[in-house]
């Protein structure tokens, strides 16, 4: 009897799946393929409004971010109603979720703009409003996507009773 191997990091949870074997590895694909694709489509979607905020709204270099602290709390509002609305309210189909929560909003939201955003003020001398601007992005999204959450569920039971 030989050992177990252990599992690699990329490899399938799921024991009855071994990716070694061409057809069940096609057979994956073909259930995440969908997936893919949707995260693909929405990001694009999402990726193209944070960039037309950025355009309708430039900041100057070395002044407080403050389309991109925007995007990012509106973007977590919106996660925040949609989280309630497709978990307690409406049986959405299973590919809402991968397009609108992670390709949409996770292409509008830019916490990687917002990691640069932060570096370039530190950078350019403005270390105070580097910090400030960290600090005022976590807890803006925070509060957001809490008000949301918390709105969104009195808006429902209000409705419902």
């Amino acid at each position: 009897m030989t050992a177990p191997k252990p599992q690699a990091v990329n490899e399938p949870t799921d024991p009855d799946v071994d990716l070694h074997v061409p057809a069940q590895r096609q057979q994956s694909w073909r259930a995440q393929g969908p997936i893919v694709a949707v995260v693909a489509l929405g990001g694009a979607i999402g990726a193209s409004a944070r960039y037309g905020a950025s355009l309708l709204w430039p900041v100057s270099a070395g002044a407080f971010p403050w389309t991109t602290l925007g995007i990012n709390a509106a973007g977590c509002a919106v996660i925040g109603v949609f989280m309630v609305v497709i978990t307690d309210v409406w049986a959405a189909h299973r590919l809402v979720r991968p397009f609108f929560g992670t390709g949409v909003l996770g292409g509008f939201t830019t916490f990687s703009t917002y990691a640069v955003d932060i570096e370039k003020l530190v950078d350019a001398g403005h270390a105070r409003t580097g910090l400030a601007y960290l600090a005022a992005t976590l807890l803006a999204a925070l509060a957001a996507v809490w008000l949301a959450v918390t709105a969104t569920r009195r808006v429902l039971a209000w409705r419902q009773g």
